[in-house]
């Protein structure tokens, strides 16, 4: 338990639940129902949020360990337990999580108008599933959430999405499936060495140096997907373009970093020679994202589709951040990811806005919107800035960190990174002036509305973050300095220690 010895993870994690619950008890006709489900879902992720914020009021950036502590004996037997904590790695995404929820749920108030309370009741349980694999310190909890996960994201797709719904729904599901069978043989193997399933007893054992490649790569296998990497990223374009546009900001707000924060919880730090053998490998993984991703998003017609490839772009870049093991590029690789959590989901909502009032993503059919919509052509300056990575805006920050910590590795390996950076710069501003410059040709633009009440509600607190974070980033960094700190220092003695095993090796 903390400190005071309630269970704040545990309520965070499964109150979503209870709203479900009341939503599933409304009774009346469908637009009674399906608006009591709105308010309903509406306020228990508030409410969520509400609790989440103590985490970041009550916890200790100094202790590199875990807090909020939580155990309950579970399956002892087999060495199990429930057991729910967060450290400065984990913590920010906790928040992350319940910030964009009732986010998603405003977004959707008039865009979902049918099987409503269903809807809601997938957005409620995604929510547990996410603060849950944030929040787990026991393998099989982990795991158990980390695949739930993908249950509720199948139905946004599969229900709600577009036209090409089902094929997207089933590519994401048996992608993200087949890696994540290996990752639960890799911690089969864990726990048989170990005999517990305790992640922070993990992190302090020393695994076999013989055992750590296969380990790696089993978690390689389902992390890379989840991130996700090249060449394993094709499920996400198709995904994207037909989800609805809250299942894409939750799809790219938190469920990609899923893949990023499963090397940042097992890869890197219980498995550290493997680590430092496959780290050419990722940074090559993590080159490849960047560039041929960022080539193949200026030849898209479909916005959402572009800012999908972009996505698989800045993932490269966290990619690269984390395997650098130095303190700059992991920093970097956590500020990405959660700037990168904020940016892409509003620039998904900005495609959806849109959307909602001419009914198409694609390029062509826009422009000149800067007349009739000033507003919205604002909001998405100032996302565009951010996701190039402006200075003063959330961007910037991590990028500039990951950069710092490739060129402590190699000048070339900050070269190639930069690259994509630089191509992301121009498709992003081409895709800008597009839509937002120019002339209006189209008579259906003559009379498009510009932002309601209802969305400048759901930009605003986006675009309070975006500059946050750009303008006084060590209010987030502070959470995770000294549990990065730990990480690398730990990583640095098992390299000596290997060390100087080897040396004693050949003096025998």
């Amino acid at each position: 338990m903390n400190v005071a010895g309630f269970p704040l993870l545990s309520l965070i994690t499964f109150l979503p639940l209870a709203g479900a619950v009341v939503i599933m008890s409304v009774r009346g006709s469908e637009a009674v129902v399906a608006a009591n489900a709105r308010w309903a879902a509406l306020w228990t992720s508030l409410i969520v949020f509400g609790l989440s914020l103590v985490l970041w009021v009550d916890f200790d950036p100094s202790n590199a360990g875990f807090q909020f502590r939580e155990t309950l004996s579970w399956l002892p037997a087999w060495g199990i337990t429930y057991r729910m904590g967060v450290d400065g790695i984990s913590v920010l995404f906790v928040l992350l999580s319940t910030a964009l929820t009732p986010i998603c749920i405003l977004a959707s108030w008039q865009a979902i108008t049918s099987r409503v309370r269903e809807y809601m009741l997938a957005f409620l349980i995604l929510e547990t599933m996410m603060v849950g694999m944030f929040s787990a310190l026991d393998a099989v909890l982990f795991y158990m959430f980390f695949e739930g996960v993908l249950i509720p994201m199948y139905l946004i797709i599969g229900v709600w999405g577009g036209p090409r719904r089902v094929y997207a729904a089933l590519k994401f599901f048996l992608f993200t499936l087949a890696g994540s069978v290996l990752m639960l043989l890799a911690l089969l193997a864990m726990w048989y060495r170990t005999g517990n399933t305790d992640i922070a007893a993990w992190l302090q054992t020393s695994f076999p140096v013989g055992m750590q490649p296969w380990l790696f790569l089993a978690f390689l296998a389902s992390f890379a997907v989840k991130v996700p990497m090249w060449p394993v990223h094709t499920w996400l374009p198709d995904a994207h373009v037909e989800a609805p546009t809250a299942g894409s900001v939750i799809l790219a707000g938190v469920l990609l970093k899923m893949g990023a924060y499963g090397f940042l919880r097992f890869s890197v730090p219980m498995l550290p020679q493997a680590t430092a053998t496959f780290a050419p490998l990722m940074y090559a993984l993590g080159i490849i994202a960047v560039v041929y991703t960022a080539l193949v998003a200026f030849a898209q017609t479909d916005m959402k589709k572009l800012i999908a490839y972009s996505s698989v772009a800045h993932m490269g870049v966290v990619v690269i951040g984390i395997f650098t093991v130095n303190v700059q590029g992991i920093s970097g690789a956590l500020f990405q990811m959660l700037s990168h959590g904020v940016v892409s989901a509003a620039l998904f909502l900005c495609v959806g806005v849109v959307y909602d009032r001419i009914h198409t993503r694609e390029i062509a059919r826009y422009g000149g919107l800067a007349d009739r919509m000033p507003a919205y052509a604002l909001a998405f300056m100032l996302f565009s800035m951010a996701s190039i990575g402006l200075p003063g805006t959330a961007g910037f920050v991590g990028e500039f960190l990951v950069l710092v910590g490739a060129f402590k590795v190699s000048f070339w390996l900050a070269l190639l990174g930069s690259l994509g950076m630089i191509l992301g710069a121009t498709y992003t501003l081409w895709l800008y002036r597009r839509i937002i410059f120019g002339t209006i040709t189209r008579a259906d633009l003559l009379g498009i509305l510009d932002l309601s009440p209802r969305e400048i509600a759901v930009f605003v607190p986006l675009a309070v973050l975006t500059l946050w974070m750009g303008i006084y980033p060590s209010s987030f960094t502070g959470f995770w300095d000294a549990t990065v700190s730990a990480l690398v220092l730990h990583h640095q003695q098992a390299m000596t220690h290997t060390v100087h095993l080897a040396a004693a090796g050949m003096m025998r």
